[in-house]
C-alpha cells in the first residue's frame, strides 16, 4: 500500500492573501511537529491550490483509523497551543474527513494532486469502489502520473474538540476521496476531465455534485524528518 497506513485525514480549506506567511510558517514548524508526534500519525503533506485561488489541501497518513480516537490525538485537539488559537480562526470553509483507506496504488509526493470529492449513488458503493480499484491499477503507471488513492470518510467516536469549537463547529465532510499524484499538471486535467470527470465517475457509480480541485505539493513530512 502506497499510503502510510491504513487511514486518513484528509482536509481541504481557505486562508487570506494576507494571512498566508504567517499561517504557512506555523503550519510548518509548529502544526506539523505536533502532530507528527501523536503515535500513529506516519506522514504529513501540504498542498496549495494550483488553480489561483486560496485554498489549502492537507493530508495526514495514519496507521489505522482508532489513531482518530486515540487519547492522545484528543489531547492534543483540546488543548491548542496559543499560536494554534489564533490560526485556528483563520480555516475557512473548511473540510473534513477523516477516512479509511479502500484503495491505494503507487506514489504520494509528487509535484501535483489532484483531489475530488463525491458520493456513491443509491446501492452503487460497491460496484463504484470495484471500477475505482480496477482503474487504480493502470492510472499509476500512466504517462505524468504515478499514484491513485480511494478513500472513504468514518466518523470516529470522538466528542467535537477545542479546536472544532474555535474554528466555529462548521466543519463540513467529504463522503468519499479520490486522490491522484503526479508530476504532470496537464496530466491530472485530463485525467480529471476524463476517467474521473462528473460523467465518468457517475457511469461507475457515483452520484451527481463532484468537486474536483488541482494543488501542488509545498511540503511534507514524516515524525523521523521532525523528530
Amino acid at each position: 500500500m502506497a499510503l502510510l497506513g491504513k487511514a486518513v485525514l484528509a482536509m481541504w480549506w481557505d486562508v487570506s492573501v494576507q494571512e498566508r506567511p504567517e499561517f504557512e510558517h506555523w503550519h510548518a514548524h509548529e502544526h506539523f511537529p505536533e502532530r507528527l508526534g501523536i503515535p500513529g500519525f506516519r506522514r504529513a503533506s501540504r498542498w496549495t491550490s494550483a488553480e489561483g485561488g486560496e485554498g489549502f489541501f492537507v493530508m495526514y497518513e495514519l496507521e489505522d483509523h482508532a489513531v482518530l480516537a486515540s487519547a492522545p490525538y484528543a489531547a492534543r485537539l483540546n488543548a491548542p497551543s496559543p499560536w494554534s488559537t489564533r490560526m485556528m480562526p483563520l480555516h475557512r470553509n473548511m473540510v473534513r474527513s477523516q477516512c479509511q483507506v479502500l484503495q491505494s496504488r503507487g506514489a504520494v509526493t509528487a509535484r501535483h494532486a489532484l483531489t475530488i470529492r463525491f458520493s456513491p449513488a443509491d446501492g452503487r458503493a460497491e460496484s463504484l469502489r470495484r471500477g475505482l480499484g480496477e482503474l487504480a491499477s493502470s492510472v499509476s503507471m500512466r504517462p505524468g502520473l504515478v499514484g491513485l488513492h480511494l478513500l472513504r470518510h468514518e466518523t470516529p467516536p470522538l466528542a467535537v474538540t477545542t479546536e472544532q469549537k474555535i474554528r466555529g463547529y462548521a466543519d463540513r465532510v467529504a463522503d468519499w476521496v479520490l486522490v491522484a499524484c503526479g508530476y504532470d499538471a496537464a496530466a491530472l486535467r485530463t485525467l480529471g476531465e476524463a476517467e474521473l470527470g462528473e460523467a465518468g465517475l457517475q457511469a461507475l457509480g457515483a452520484s451527481p455534485g463532484t468537486e474536483c480541485h488541482l494543488y501542488g505539493l509545498a511540503y511534507s513530512a514524516t515524525p523521523a524528518d521532525i523528530h
